[in-house]
């Protein structure tokens, strides 16, 4: 598909986010000409839990980041789960496919750390340009750019820009696809995350934290238990960040006042953590999670759904960072080969990029997607937290299972039982 007379970019990349930024880098490394479009300006704040796993260092490292802690990363040993009045830490799984470390890292800083690595790679960042919708060929459908606004009040202009390419990296706002119709599916799990940030003595831990029942304690006589999960996660920097979700499965999701039911969690915590509206720094900020491949097809002429606008979040454990880079990673590997072809090789190789996501996600996610079904039944999950938290051979598979960390290939018993499971569930579509 070689560049058309009159484009502006070999590739046109809309957003850049952890998905946008790592495609932009690969395209540009592989000498494209690539116009990576931010709505925002940087440095800027996302509401997320800061935390990345090992399948997420595995990305980072992958595009060449220094991820040591001599550069601000504070690595983690594992994940620390609390529930039914047991407390068990899983280190990482030891695994040829992944490190065997998570980190920590901001991502007002982290963000940045993408974009400008993909502007040293030869990208285009422009800042301040809002993409409203997609522009497609009225006789043929096929995407050929996106129309956009540059700038703020009184010095804004609507502009266009034409490539023979557009990888919508949008996030779960999603504009790119929804202005061609192309919405969310409702029978794939959402999610909703809110978290809030604090001066704590707890800033410095080797683990995340995750609390599988949030209870409300105000009252010691009568406490409650909440619907959702909580995270507590140390910055390094004097914070934590804080926060809860919940999934759309759950009978409380869209119903409930999610910024009061944090600062009722956090409530009935020991107040020598910290956790309290005098220690706060900054409001409370909130996030949609499409998780599944809840929106479809990843794939329509001359556009790639990449990340968060894709449905990309693993609905396990609401990770989407390693996703958003991975399904990036991917979509500038089709991309790449098809820019260097023609005619109907040249869409051969981008009609792959669905195709390559199902092969590695689509079982896990099916299997995913049911899981989050069932523990959106509180009496399920009160039950699996109880006699599953005390029983840690069981939960070292559960880790490897809910963080999709395991070798498909000469691992251990645990990992040969994940791949049996994928190889005979159904991708999903």
């Amino acid at each position: 598909m070689p560049r058309t007379p009159g484009s502006d970019a070999d590739v046109i990349v809309v957003g850049a986010g952890p998905a946008g930024s790592t495609a932009a880098t690969y395209l540009a490394r592989a000498g494209l000409d690539v116009l990576l479009l931010e709505k925002s300006t940087f440095p800027r704040a996302k509401v997320c839990g800061d935390g990345f796993t090992p399948r997420g260092m595995k990305q980072i490292i992958d595009l060449g980041i220094d991820c040591t802690e001599r550069n601000g990363w504070l690595h983690n040993r594992g994940l620390r789960v609390l529930g039914g009045g047991v407390s068990l830490e899983l280190d990482w799984p030891d695994l040829a496919t992944f490190p065997n470390f998570g980190a920590v890292r901001p991502r007002q800083d982290f963000d940045e750390l993408l974009a400008r690595t993909a502007q040293q790679a030869g990208a285009r960042l422009q800042e301040q340009t809002s993409v409203t919708e997609a522009v497609a060929d009225e006789r043929t459908g096929r995407v050929t750019g996106v129309k956009a606004s540059i700038g703020k009040g009184k010095e804004k202009r609507e502009v266009s820009y034409r490539a023979p390419l557009t990888l919508a990296c949008d996030g779960v706002s999603a504009r790119v696809a929804l202005s061609l119709g192309m919405n969310k599916r409702d029978d794939r799990p959402m999610g909703v995350a809110v978290r809030r940030y604090y001066t704590s003595p707890r800033t410095e831990d080797d683990y995340l934290e995750s609390h599988l029942e949030l209870w409300d304690r105000k009252d010691p006589s009568d406490p409650k238990l909440l619907p959702g999960y909580g995270w507590i996660f140390g910055m390094g920097d004097g914070t934590s960040n804080v926060g809860l979700g919940i999934l759309s499965t759950s009978r409380a999701y869209g119903s409930t006042d999610y910024r009061a039911l944090l600062k009722s969690w956090l409530d009935g915590t020991p107040e020598e953590w910290g956790y309290r509206d005098e220690n706060a720094v900054g409001a409370v900020g909130g996030a949609a999670l499409p998780m599944g491949f809840n929106r479809t097809p990843h794939y329509r002429p001359g556009l790639l759904l990449v990340g968060d606008s894709g449905g990309m979040v693993n609905p396990f454990n609401g990770e989407g960072i390693a996703y958003a880079m991975e399904s990036a990673s991917v979509a500038s590997a089709c991309a790449i080969q098809s820019l260097a072809r023609s005619g109907s090789a040249a869409e051969h190789a981008l009609r792959n990029y669905p195709i390559a996501m199902q092969q590695a996600l689509g079982s896990y996610y099916r299997i995913g997607n049911l899981f989050s079904r069932a523990i959106g039944n509180p009496t399920i999950m009160r039950v699996a937290t109880r006699h599953g938290l005390p029983r840690k051979t069981l939960m070292v598979f559960l880790l490897k299972l809910l963080a999709n960390l395991y070798d498909p290939k000469d691992g251990d018993t645990f990992d040969r039982v994940i791949t049996a499971m994928t190889r005979v569930t159904p991708s999903v579509r």
